[in-house]
C-alpha cells in the first residue's frame, strides 16, 4: 500500500472524525497484518483475535497507555479525534471508550495522512508491546 502523503496544512484542516475515518482503516491493517505474521491460523481464528484488538474498549486502553509517549502535536490531535462529536453512538461499548477509540483512529489516520508511516509502526509497536507484555508469547 502506497501512502500519498498530504501536507501537513492540509491534514490539520481535515475533520478529527475524517481522520479517524482513515485512521480506523490503518489501525485495522496494521493488526491484521501482525496477526498474519504471527501464525498462520485460520480466517475464523484470526477475526477472533483481531476483534479483541480492534474494538472501542481496547482502544481506549491503548490510547492511554501511548498517551505519555506522543509529542505535543500528537496529544493535540488525539484530543481532538477524541473531542469530535461522532453522529453515531455505541451500541457496545462505553460513550467514553468510543470517544478515546476514535481519538486513537484520528492520530493514527493524522500521522498516516502526513506520511509519518515510522512514527505510526512506532505507536502501533508500543501497543503490541503492551497487549504481548513484551515478549509476543501472549495467548489470546
Amino acid at each position: 500500500m502506497e501512502n500519498t502523503a498530504i501536507s501537513h496544512n492540509k491534514t490539520d484542516e481535515i475533520s478529527p472524525l475524517t481522520l479517524a475515518f482513515v485512521g480506523d482503516g490503518v489501525y485495522d491493517l496494521l493488526v491484521r497484518e501482525f496477526l498474519v505474521n504471527r501464525a498462520n491460523r485460520p480466517v475464523g481464528e484470526l477475526n477472533r483475535q483481531k476483534v479483541k484488538l480492534v474494538n472501542c474498549k481496547s482502544q481506549a486502553e491503548f490510547a492511554k497507555s501511548i498517551l505519555p509517549k506522543l509529542s505535543e502535536k500528537e496529544a493535540s490531535v488525539y484530543k481532538r479525534g477524541r473531542n469530535a462529536a461522532p453522529k453515531c453512538t455505541p451500541k457496545n461499548a462505553s460513550v467514553a471508550d468510543y470517544h478515546s477509540a476514535t481519538g486513537l483512529e484520528s492520530l493514527f489516520g493524522y500521522l498516516y495522512l502526513n506520511g509519518e508511516d515510522e512514527r505510526v509502526k512506532e505507536l502501533f509497536d508500543a501497543i503490541i508491546h503492551i497487549v504481548f507484555n513484551l515478549d509476543g508469547d501472549k495467548d489470546e
